[in-house]
């Protein structure tokens, strides 16, 4: 299976979060969250499961859940064993689900992505990794389709 744009943003989202002082696990669950948010976002949020309203597939699921802020980005949060953890439709983003959806995609590969992308965002200013605009304009836009296209070609699953 090739690496997609999903994948790309979900790295590039861990490695803002983790340069920005998350431990890992967080950092990992904050990639994911975002990911499935810029994701659902290109669909127009179409309803999710379970919601039963048109246009509220990502939103909370519960009255009082908290929420957490990296610079001007917001998702909600919820605490797994001690760890800071991301919600989006009522689903916890974990370690466990950003190696099925993210990692898997990598072959062996990963952890040569993850040192890449964590240099890669750490040569960025401060301000404008707490910019969810300026991110995604300025670091994740424009090596978006070459990192997807490099990371299939390095991981060797192009074909599988």
């Amino acid at each position: 299976m090739k690496v997609s744009r999903f994948q790309v943003m979900a790295v590039l989202q861990a490695a803002r979060a983790y340069a920005l002082g998350l431990p890992l696990d967080s950092a990992q669950s904050w990639g994911l969250n975002r990911a499935i948010f810029i994701a659902a976002a290109k669909r127009g949020f179409k309803a999710g499961a379970g919601t039963g309203r048109k246009g509220s597939g990502v939103r909370g699921t519960a009255k009082g859940e908290q929420t957490f802020s990296l610079g001007d980005d917001m998702a909600y949060k919820t605490a797994r064993k001690g760890a800071l953890l991301f919600t989006i439709g009522g689903e916890v983003q974990t370690t466990e689900a950003f190696e099925r959806q993210v990692v898997s995609r990598f072959g062996g590969t990963f952890p040569d992505v993850w040192k890449e992308a964590l240099g890669y965002v750490k040569g960025f200013d401060k301000d404008v990794l707490l910019s969810s605009n300026d991110f995604f304009n300025t670091v994740y836009k424009p090596v978006r389709d070459q990192l997807a296209a490099r990371w299939t070609q390095a991981s060797g699953l192009n074909d599988k």
